[in-house]
């Protein structure tokens, strides 16, 4: 095929794959596409001039995809894998592990992930200091089973070196169907490197679960911030009213929850106070987005310990900081995770997505906590010898906290 011809047939086939999920955004943010058919060349201009002041040419993007789909050694590529990998490493080179661009497969795992659904080992996965880390394994998780660890550093992924692999592509290559095994290389503190095997299962989280433990003490387990989060919690909440408890107090438990959606943790959060901001957003430019009570709490006299640990990350943070803060509860645990970013997804027609982070949450107090996280005001180990044993020290702590309210 002729060289320019060629290059005609790649630049329609790119146009015709990115207009509904390029034009649209571009046009969105103050964005131009202007398209020369002689030669073929995309000049994308920034009506906005203060956002981007300089000039692309991208006439490089078009020498490489034409080097690549004229002297590459196996022909012929796969166009659509190519496209999605240019986005994904446009995405990774703003050099933040929760901005990316997700093709159809790893953004149908995202959402199962948040329905509460999914085939995995049952693990929240982070980036700390630029390495692959456990943020949490989930209750009742073969991650959990198999003794894995909040702050468990994930080196390789069977054979593969996790120091090349984005967030997302680690959490692709961990998930897989049902049954199957994968197999971990991971660090804990100074010592040395571990293999863990792990079956892979079908994962169901329930996101609120409760106990009455006597003494007017109520625990509340929140799993996960979901899409069932609001509704189930309402739920229980109505059903622990019933119980017409004289001087209830509540321990409130978000150890190991990795987060979800922000809205559910202010949801949450609005039940015991409905004084004052629940959290801040806070964008590049300084501007602050205040968030108050979303609804008139039905348990702001009763009062509340909240546990942590280093595997309570994001809304669980948010939920954490704004009781300690607004409503003077006790923190007993761990040092929670420290993420403190918010992220947006913008969903495309053809099933991709890019998540970007679009914000810095910060506490009611104003405080920016990540890669800090929460300092519990009483500080309580969890052993994994506690753990085998069936022992728990930091809820027994929690209980007996709360006993005395």
């Amino acid at each position: 095929m002729h060289r320019r011809n060629l290059k005609l047939y790649i630049l329609i086939l790119l146009i015709s794959i990115s207009t509904f999920a390029g034009g649209w955004y571009l046009g969105g943010q103050g964005y131009e596409v202007e398209v020369e058919s002689s030669p073929p060349k995309i000049q994308i201009i920034n009506k906005q001039a203060e956002l981007a002041p300089q000039n692309l040419d991208f006439s490089t993007f078009w020498k490489v995809w034409e080097v690549l789909n004229t002297r590459y050694v196996d022909q012929p590529l796969d166009t659509q894998k190519l496209f999605y990998g240019a986005l994904k490493g446009l995405a990774e080179a703003v050099g933040d592990p929760y901005t990316a661009f997700l093709p159809p497969p790893e953004n149908k795992e995202v959402k199962d992930n948040l329905s509460g659904r999914f085939e995995g080992i049952g693990a929240e996965l982070g980036m700390r200091d630029g390495q692959l880390t456990i943020i949490s394994p989930l209750d009742g998780s073969p991650a959990e089973a198999a003794g894995v660890q909040p702050g468990d550093i994930i080196l390789k992924v069977g054979d593969e070196n996790t120091t090349d692999l984005s967030l997302s592509e680690a959490v692709s290559k961990i998930r897989g169907p049902a049954g199957t095994m994968v197999r971990l290389t991971l660090k804990r503190n100074e010592d040395e490197p571990f293999p863990v095997e792990i079956t892979r299962q079908q994962i169901t989280i329930k996101g609120i679960s409760w106990d009455d433990k006597g003494d007017g003490v109520i625990y509340i387990r929140v799993a996960r911030f979901g899409e069932q989060t609001n509704k189930d919690w309402d739920a229980a909440v109505g059903e622990i009213i019933k119980l017409q408890i004289t001087n209830p107090k509540i321990v409130l438990d978000v150890r190991s929850n990795p987060g979800g959606y922000l809205q559910a943790s202010i949801h949450i959060a609005s039940e015991f106070t409905n004084t004052g901001v629940v959290v801040y957003e806070e964008f590049g430019d300084g501007r602050r987005q205040a968030f108050k009570s979303d609804h008139r709490g039905r348990l702001i006299s009763v009062p509340t310990v909240v546990l942590i640990n280093g595997g309570s990350a994001s809304a669980s943070e948010i939920l954490a900081a704004a009781l300690r803060d607004l409503k003077g509860s006790t923190l007993v645990g761990k040092q929670s995770f420290g993420k403190g970013t918010v992220q947006d997804a913008v969903d495309f027609a053809d099933g991709s997505a890019i998540h970007v982070s679009i914000a810095r949450w910060l506490t009611p107090e104003g405080v920016n906590v990540d890669g800090v996280g929460l300092e519990p005001d009483m500080v309580v180990e969890r052993t994994q010898e506690d753990a085998n044993a069936g022992k728990d020290p930091q809820l027994e702590k929690a209980l007996e906290i709360a006993r005395e309210l």
